[in-house]
């Protein structure tokens, strides 16, 4: 049997590259977000194991009712990737309260959430796999993303502290700690921050999509079997 995977955020950038790394490597993956993006339905032509639900991550409310969408259309669900989430940035003296309010919910109350709902049934099954996209920022800071940063670091306690819950059950519970790739955190730099982060780094380059793709592949695999409550960091030796 095929297992299933989720991964929200999963119809653009590092969420689509995530799922197709993932349906290449054997899995069943169920791609949600708002809309189905044209990248999402071209690349779910030639993986008929790439599947897409439309939901609104950010309604905190009905996350038990994706949750049991997702149980009854598709079966148990083996893996969770927490990947949506927005990077909005701006120093905290002028960034306003509704933005604060909209970060925190996306990025660290809607996770949660549905990792709620969903780790139910993997805890019946004995077997699971969770997976949340964390960030550098998350240990090292950056200016005009302080809000953003605590989001992210607040979800590598929940996993710490998760897989302290669940591992007994067969569980594991892991973050992957992208650097500056071309994400959410890059699209508004110019070529020359861009070079700076690069030569920075010990392998003077940056991240790729493929590469955080390939570290969640990994966790997601029997080969990480025996890894939890820890935190992969890719980012070419940025933060070395």
């Amino acid at each position: 049997m095929t297992d299933t995977v989720v991964v929200t955020g999963g119809s653009r950038g590092l969420g689509l590259g995530v799922a197709e790394t993932l349906v290449r490597s054997g899995f069943k993956v169920i791609a949600i977000a708002r809309s189905e993006s044209a990248a999402l339905a071209e690349a779910r032509k030639s993986l008929p194991e790439l599947h897409f639900q439309a939901w609104d991550l950010g309604d905190i409310a009905r996350l038990p009712e994706l949750a049991r969408t997702l149980r009854d259309s598709y079966g148990a669900i083996y893996g969770l990737v927490n990947n949506a989430g927005i990077g909005t940035a701006g120093v905290l003296a002028t960034l306003p309260e509704d933005k604060i309010e909209e970060l925190v919910r996306l990025n660290l109350t809607s996770p949660m959430v549905l990792t709620k709902y969903i780790v139910r049934s993997m805890m019946t099954r004995r077997a699971g796999r969770i997976v949340s996209m964390s960030s550098i920022v998350a240990t090292t800071g950056y200016r005009g993303l302080s809000v953003y940063g605590a989001t992210k670091a607040a979800l590598l306690g929940f996993t710490r502290s998760l897989a302290r819950e669940v591992g007994e059950l067969g569980i594991t519970v892991n973050a992957v700690a992208p650097g500056f790739i071309a994400t959410e955190l890059t699209h508004d730099l110019d070529e020359t921050p861009r070079e700076q982060i690069a030569r920075r780094s010990a392998l003077k380059k940056l991240a790729s999509v493929e590469d955080v793709a390939n570290a969640v592949d990994y966790l997601m695999s029997m080969r990480a079997a025996n890894i939890t409550g820890t935190v992969l960091t890719v980012d070419a030796g940025g933060t070395a």
